[in-house]
């Protein structure tokens, strides 16, 4: 299997590292390789969008040509994406308020609404155990300046909660985490992941 990790701004390296950890200890053969370039994207049968800044990211999708290439791929290759914290954000359909302030461009995939820094500022970070639909025991969250999933409707489906906040959803190829999972060690979410390839 091939993975890119759209590999513009944010946690990049972090995300390459768990991905390859996770096709190693799935049983899977393949790589994971940072996508800033269309032909990067072409060979990519799965994507991760990191955590960072979402309107930077989504800028810089914009300014090298793979923002629209990665939409059609998800709805007309149903190409498999995992977006976490920023990524989160960039896969919802709303953004509130502060996207619209910033002018941030969202990929509009998931039927969802968030709320960009629902978590407050960097110095508000923490890490907390999550209980996660389909899980048998709890998972670390990592929660960096982090938003939350206000909302869900239509194919969208909330997997996990911090409070009234959902912070981990999927819909049918696309898994949005407000979290960090490749931060906490923990690979069964990248697992669940790759499991849609």
């Amino acid at each position: 299997m091939r993975v890119g990790v759209v590999g513009v701004q944010g946690d990049v390296s972090e995300h390459v590292d768990a991905v390859t950890r996770a096709i190693q200890t799935f049983g899977h053969t393949g790589d994971a390789f940072h996508v800033r370039r269309r032909e990067d994207l072409a060979r990519a049968q799965a994507l991760t969008i990191p955590g960072g800044e979402s309107t930077a990211i989504s800028k810089l999708l914009m300014k090298l040509g793979l923002f629209d290439e990665i939409v059609r791929r998800a709805q007309e290759e149903s190409m498999p994406i995992l977006g976490t914290c920023a990524g989160c954000i960039l896969l919802a359909k709303e953004g509130g308020p502060q996207a619209e302030k910033t002018e941030t461009r969202l990929l509009g995939l998931m039927d969802m609404a968030v709320d960009r820094n629902a978590f407050g500022r960097q110095r508000e970070s923490f890490e907390i155990d999550l209980a996660v639909e389909g899980l048998d025991r709890p998972f670390r969250g990592v929660f960096i300046r982090a938003p939350a999933i206000v909302r869900t409707w239509g194919r969208c489906r909330p997997l996990a909660r911090y409070g009234d906040k959902i912070v981990l959803a999927r819909e049918g190829n696309l898994i949005a985490a407000a979290f960090h999972p490749e931060l906490s060690g923990d690979l069964r979410i990248h697992g669940w992941f790759l499991d849609l390839i």
